[in-house]
C-alpha cells in the first residue's frame, strides 16, 4: 500500500491499516516479528513520531505485542471461552476444535487452611486432596489448576490418570456426584514465579485467577479450585439480563446549589 501525504486519512492511521491488512492475510504470521521502527521509517518515509503513534494504534487493538528489547511482535489469536454454563477445560477446548491435555504436577494430602475450609464447608484442619495440573489445548500451556476435594471423594479422584481423565467426568460418571452449579470469582493478578514457570510466561505477567467452587447435591460443594490462566492466550465472555432497576429517573434529585460565600 502506497501512503498518500496529500490524503486527509492520517499518515499514522494509513500506516496502522496497512500493517493490520497484513496481519489478517497472514503476510506476518502470529508470534511472527514486525518490522524495526527503522525499517517501517525507511519504508513508509514518514517520522519516527508517526510510525510510534500507528504501533500503539496497534497495540491497543491487540493486534501486536510489545517485547521490550526484544521488538514488535502479532499476538496469537486468543481462544474465546464463554462463561454461561458449569463446564470443564476438556469440554471447553473440544468446544472450539482444539485437543485438550494435561501434565500432572502431583496430588498430595494436606490440612485445610481457611480460605479451603471455607469453600468447601469442612472444619480448618481437616484433611483434604490437593491436586495440581498443568492444562494445555495444541500442546500450549494455557492454564495452571489446583483442585481441592474433600478427602474420601479425593482419594478416589487420585487413583485414575488425571493426565487423561478429567475431574468433572470423573465425579458425574464413575463416582455418582452430578455437579450442578458453580460460584466464580474472577481477577487479574500477577504470575508468581511458581505459576510463570508452569505456564512458560514472564514473572508478573499478567494472567487472570478464577476461583470456582462446583456443588453436588443439596448445594453440597464438593470440588474447589484455583485456576491460573495466561491473559495472553484467553478471554471470558458472557451474556447478562436487565433486571428492573430499583429507583425511577423520577426519584433522581439533582445535587443542591450552594452558592459561594462572599469573602470578607
Amino acid at each position: 500500500m502506497d501512503i498518500n501525504p496529500q490524503s486527509a486519512v492520517p499518515l499514522y492511521f494509513q500506516i496502522e491499516q496497512d500493517l493490520a491488512a497484513s496481519i489478517a492475510a497472514g503476510e506476518i504470521a502470529p508470534g511472527g516479528r514486525l518490522p524495526s521502527e527503522e525499517e517501517l521509517i525507511q519504508k513508509y518515509n514518514v517520522s519516527r513520531t508517526t510510525v510510534r503513534k500507528a504501533i500503539q494504534e496497534l497495540e491497543r487493538l491487540e493486534l501486536i505485542e510489545i517485547r521490550r528489547g526484544k521488538g514488535t511482535y502479532v499476538r496469537e489469536a486468543k481462544i474465546t471461552q464463554e462463561l454461561t454454563a458449569l463446564t470443564g477445560f476438556v469440554e471447553d477446548m473440544a468446544a472450539i476444535g482444539m485437543q485438550p491435555s494435561a501434565k500432572l504436577l502431583g496430588t498430595w494430602t494436606i490440612s485445610a487452611g481457611e480460605e479451603i475450609a471455607r469453600q468447601l464447608r469442612l472444619p480448618i484442619g481437616t484433611e483434604v486432596v490437593q491436586i495440581k495440573r498443568v492444562r494445555m489445548a495444541d500442546n500450549v500451556s494455557i492454564s495452571l489448576d489446583e483442585t481441592y476435594l474433600p478427602l474420601p471423594l479425593g482419594l478416589k479422584i487420585i487413583e485414575n490418570d488425571l493426565e487423561i481423565y478429567p475431574i468433572f467426568s470423573l465425579l458425574e460418571e464413575k463416582y455418582d456426584t452430578p455437579l450442578l452449579e458453580a460460584d466464580y470469582r474472577i481477577e487479574a493478578i500477577s504470575a508468581d514465579p511458581f505459576v510463570a514457570k508452569m505456564l512458560e510466561v514472564d514473572e508478573k505477567a499478567p494472567i487472570l485467577l478464577i476461583e470456582r467452587t462446583s456443588y453436588s447435591l443439596d448445594q453440597k460443594p464438593v470440588d474447589y479450585e484455583k485456576l491460573f490462566y495466561r491473559g495472553d492466550k484467553i478471554r471470558f465472555t458472557t451474556r447478562l439480563s436487565r433486571r428492573a432497576a430499583p429507583f425511577s429517573i423520577d426519584s433522581i434529585k439533582p445535587p443542591a446549589i450552594i452558592a459561594p460565600k462572599d469573602n470578607l
